[in-house]
């Protein structure tokens, strides 16, 4: 025993020393490379006095990154997320030339910019040396994991861990149920066919708000890959494998799942995977960026190997979303319970003269304290959860980067961004993403370049500051996410909940289906991976759940096909003055407000507090393809006949426009009533035999409709786009090719993806249908691991609430 002991410690010291080695070889080499960098005095030294003088170098450099760096991060938790990630160069190479400053030759020198270069290098050099050499040291990156669990668990103050296990929640955003399948099917996600191991853990539900496009798909959730606990020869040949890699994406080389010289001699070199002491893990780089060396995927039809046959560890199962198919509405639901008075991703609320948007700080705040009302339930994360990138907190108490919390005063209790602290807080995680999100912001630019070249259509614009906007969502986020949930399962939490919009934000204005979105899909695969990987080193067993909180439906815009706007139309048919030219609609997502808030900058979209113009003009807002108009300087919600008589040509302009599918109004007469083309008018309580225009969006659109019809903020008029059921494609009012917010296509199916030793969602036959359902199935799963059972009690106010900080 005591033989091993020592065996593991010169195992330590010997990578530590190899480490030193490389970074002192790679300061020599820079030295010689770079004009502005010298180790020799101007008068020439000796080849042993020039390496002593990198040796002393290196060692200084990484003695002062593991001290220095976690102070200087904290230290600069105020300054906006996305700024520090662009200080990252330039902290290091301050740090490079303090240690040349005390190297006791007194030899050492370098220009700043090119000190940012050399600290950059020499950074990325010793994370994949110190990676490459603990990646085929299976028990060293075991022991890592463990003693770090060990002593997180010892810090806390909380009774000791449960051996029962814990939930993890991971929403893949905007992915459908169908684009999963494909996914699998096309070994784009090995890790998820894995899982359903031959198409026998797939639950197809009970049919659903389907259209005819639907009957003609395969079954594709049989894709496999190799068991993922097996390292494979090729995994050792990679620089680093899984964690310390270099990454070879389309043209651009990024140093990713690297740690800094300073974290190898700081933490003695286990792995470069290793989560750090505090909240975040060391690096998240196994799940983020793909492998230097790309080996064939494997047989996607090769089911994985036991003695009984190949056995699904998960089933699939879809789920309908209502009317309103976004994550506010959705998350809402999933997290707490509720669903209700939420109309669209953007309404406008008349009595209080106010635009709600789900992902404004304010509103997303608004939304959440209504919904706690609402159920009295302070939601699915209330006993020992973790709330991770989420909207709303579902009464976690460990919260990190949730947009509800964002508008509220910033205390030590109460920061929404402390997961970045978590993140950056190691040099080597700074600097593989701020590497990779320049590399995403360079790939953006290109892949747009050549959609617009090849005049691809549909096309929306991408320019602007909308690289900087995927970069975060695809590499900043996703990055920080993912280290937040490792921290969190080492902790040994009972409940967390994460939510990664990277699949979202792209298919938004490149396509569900476009290789972008195909490439996200991969990583996002990865991620799962590396979550089940650490999993295993957990204190306590876990169960992953994947879900979605909606799809995306295809097709081009409907400015872009009729050349104006929905707000134009509206315009056109009240008799007021349309502009020449047609602007476009606002396109919100859920990555831009994860953007401001890591910014420190929160900005309120325009119209907040609307003012009604000297003709009372109508408000016209756009949620993908659902349209909400409303007559401000009405208090109530107009009927059909108050709007006929205000403005005669209105209703039958919008129901007869071929890009318009149906409409929703109230009715003085029938309650509620629904529009479609040449005159078509039907009661809501005969839509059961005469679904009239909403045949075509498949079942459960009636209830969908009759559902949102009664909430208090429906909108005056609601406008669903067309919807081809060959294509599956709809019109976006907003500019976005992937769209989500109304019915039509797959934007309604997103996906459930449940461990198979947790009771089935529901029934053979019967339909998951609707968030609040959902949020029901996972309190039950909760209950059934011997979970606490979520009090249904209000929850404090938000104000004296403890919620610490992740």
């Amino acid at each position: 025993m005591r033989g091993v002991r020592w065996r593991r410690i010169a195992s330590q010291i010997g990578r530590s020393v190899a480490v030193w080695a490389v970074s002192t070889l790679t300061m020599l080499l820079l030295a010689l490379v770079l004009p502005d960098f010298r180790l020799q005095s101007a008068d020439g030294d000796s080849a042993t006095r020039i390496a002593l003088t990198a040796a002393c170098g290196a060692g200084a450099f990484g003695i002062l990154s593991a001290v220095v760096w976690p102070l200087l991060v904290r230290l600069l938790l105020l300054v906006p997320a996305l700024v520090l990630g662009l200080l990252v160069f330039f902290l290091n190479g301050s740090l490079l030339l303090v240690a040349l400053r005390l190297n006791p030759s007194a030899r050492g020198a370098a220009a700043p910019e090119t000190a940012v270069i050399v600290a950059a290098v020499m950074s990325a050099v010793a994370s994949a040396t110190g990676g490459a050499l603990a990646v085929r040291d299976d028990e060293a990156y075991r022991r890592r994991l463990h003693r770090l669990a060990t002593r997180r668990h010892r810090r806390r103050t909380d009774p000791p861990c449960p051996v029962t296990p814990g939930l993890v929640f991971l929403q893949l955003d905007g992915v459908g149920h169908e684009v999963l399948r494909e996914a699998v099917g096309r070994g784009l996600m090995p890790t998820v066919g894995r899982w359903l191991a031959g198409g026998e853990g797939v639950s197809l539900g009970g049919g659903g708000m389907q259209s005819t496009a639907d009957s003609g798909r395969a079954a594709v959730d049989g894709g496999r890959s190799a068991p993922d606990g097996s390292r494979s020869g090729a995994d050792g040949m990679q620089s680093t494998a899984d964690s310390g890699r270099t990454t070879v994406d389309g043209m651009q080389s990024t140093v990713d799942g690297t740690l800094s010289a300073a974290d190898r001699m700081r933490s003695a070199l286990d792995d470069t995977r290793q989560p750090t002491d505090g909240d975040g893990p060391r690096s998240a780089g196994d799940c983020i960026q793909p492998t230097a060396l790309i080996t064939p995927p494997p047989d996607p039809t090769a089911p994985l190997p036991t003695a009984d046959g190949p056995r699904p560890t998960h089933r699939l199962t879809p789920w309908y979303t209502d009317w309103s198919s976004q994550t506010g509405a959705s998350q809402l639901g999933i997290l707490h319970g509720s669903t209700f008075d939420v109309p669209a991703f953007r309404w406008y609320e008349k009595d209080r003269g106010e635009v709600m948007v789900c992902n404004r700080p304010t509103s997303a705040a608004e939304l959440q304290r209504r919904a706690i009302a609402h159920t009295g339930d302070g939601g699915l994360l209330t006993e020992d959860g973790a709330s991770r990138g989420n909207l709303f907190s579902g009464g976690a108490g460990e919260q990190a980067l949730v947009l509800s919390i964002a508008a509220r005063r910033r205390g030590r209790e109460n920061r929404s961004r402390a997961g970045y602290f978590a993140y950056f807080s190691d040099p080597a995680n700074a600097v593989r993403t701020a590497l990779s999100f320049i590399a995403e912001v360079v790939r953006e630019i290109g892949e747009s370049t050549r959609a617009r070249l090849r005049k691809q259509r549909p096309r929306v614009s991408r320019g602007g500051l909308y690289p900087l906007v995927r970069a975060f969502a695809t590499v900043v986020e996703r990055d920080v996410v993912v280290a937040a949930v490792m921290g969190d399962m080492l902790a040994g939490r009972t409940a967390v909940y994460a939510d990664l919009v990277a699949y979202d934000e792209v298919a938004h204005h490149s396509g569900p289906h476009s290789r972008d979105a195909e490439k996200v899909l991969r990583r996002l695969d990865r991620c799962l991976a590396l979550l089940e990987r650490v999993a295993d080193h957990a204190p306590r067993p876990y169960r992953i759940v994947v879900l979605s909180d909606h799809g995306q439906s295809p097709g081009e815009t409907f400015r872009s096909r009729y050349g104006l706007t929905l707000a134009d139309l509206v315009r056109a048919g009240c008799g007021l003055h349309v502009p020449r030219r047609a602007e476009r609609t606002h396109s919100g997502a859920e990555a831009r407000a994860a953007v401001r808030a890591a910014l420190h900058r929160p900005v309120e979209e325009g119209g907040e507090r609307h003012r009604p113009a000297r003709h009372s003009e109508p408000v016209v807002l756009a949620s993908g393809n659902l349209g909400l108009i409303s007559f401000p300087d009405v208090r109530h919600r107009m009927t059909k006949e108050e709007i006929d008589a205000r403005h005669p040509a209105l209703l039958t302009t919008l129901a007869n426009h071929p890009g318009i599918g149906f409409l929703l109004v109230a009715s003085a007469e029938h309650g509620g009533v629904v529009l479609g083309p040449y005159g078509t008018e039907i009661p809501l309580a005969r839509l059961d035999r005469d679904p009239g225009p909403l045949a075509r969006f498949g079942l459960g659109a009636v209830e969908a409709v009759r559902r949102t019809h009664a909430f208090p903020h429906t909108a005056d008029i609601m406008v669903n786009s067309a919807y081809d059921p060959a294509d599956g494609e709809v019109l976006a009012f907003e500019e976005q090719i992937g769209s989500h917010g109304g019915l039509g296509g797959a934007q309604s199916r997103p996906f459930l993806l449940s461990p198979v030793d947790l009771s089935v969602p529901v029934p053979d036959g019967e339909r998951l249908t609707g968030a609040e359902q959902v949020h029901q199935v996972l309190r039950r799963w909760l209950g059934e691991l011997s979970g606490p059972e979520v009090p249904l009690t209000a929850v404090p106010d938000e104000d004296t609430q403890d919620e610490r900080a992740a």
